[in-house]
């Protein structure tokens, strides 16, 4: 008998003690918990952002859809008011390459009554991307409320429709210069690397009129004007390339 157990011992085996883990064995298996650890924490995080990615795209899609339809609605509810410049009778409507100006019975704010208005500008952030700014004022008072429409874009870019009676075609100029009428489309381009996407807006209005004394010509508009409101006409136009 004290040969066998003195065997045992030699041998480093004792009955009842070979049901354990090595040391080995121990460290694969916290390895292998923490790389599962590792890949679910990894999923985890991946989630999050898309989830957090794709909030921001909605939000970014929704605000585009909105300063579109803020634009539309001023555009096609312009009125083509004058104001007087020192005796000279002058229209509001002026329009540039990058600016716009014009009177509206439309308000971003909606809680003005009557004529404003409505003035586009492009600017330029920190980052040379364009943005552009919507400031509108009541008619004939110089107090403005301004906001960001559009911003993190290449070009920011206005149009104007002009087409003479003897001219079929018409076309398009990025300086309004006729002092004697509005141009009977707005388009407005936004830039984004080879992406350019184009909102036509027709105006809807024709000649000048006072602004002190609106004669029964703008009485008659005033409907097309709300009517207009009641939703978006403005045709897209999308394109790639420059």
């Amino acid at each position: 008998m004290m040969a066998r157990l003195s065997t045992r011992r030699q041998t480093g085996k004792i009955e009842g003690t070979d049901k354990g883990f090595t040391l080995l064995e121990v460290i694969i298996a916290i390895t292998m918990v923490a790389a599962i650890i590792v890949v679910i924490a990894g999923a985890m995080r991946l989630g999050t952002r898309s989830i957090a990615s794709g909030e921001k795209k909605i939000e970014n899609l929704e605000r585009f859809r909105a300063s579109f339809t803020i634009v539309d609605a001023q555009v096609q509810s312009a009125v083509p008011l004058t104001y007087d410049d020192l005796g000279n009778k002058r229209p509001y409507f002026e329009g540039g390459r990058d600016f716009l100006r014009m009177a509206t019975n439309y308000s971003i704010w909606g809680g003005r009554r009557g004529y404003v208005v409505a003035e586009y500008r492009v600017q330029t952030d920190e980052n040379g991307k364009a943005v552009l700014l919507a400031a509108e004022s009541p008619v004939g008072a110089a107090n403005k409320r301004t906001t960001t429409l559009f911003k993190g874009f290449d070009q920011i870019i206005f149009e104007y429709f002009s087409q003479e009676a003897t001219d079929e075609a018409g076309k398009w100029v990025d300086q309004w210069a006729d002092d004697t009428k509005t141009p009977l489309k707005v388009r407005l381009s936004v830039v984004s690397g080879q992406r350019v996407i184009s909102l036509i807006m027709p105006m809807r209005s024709e000649g000048l009129q006072n602004e002190a004394g609106l004669g029964p010509a703008s009485m008659e508009m005033r409907p097309v004007l709300l009517a207009a409101l009641g939703g978006i006409s403005g045709r897209w136009r999308q394109s790639y390339g420059a």
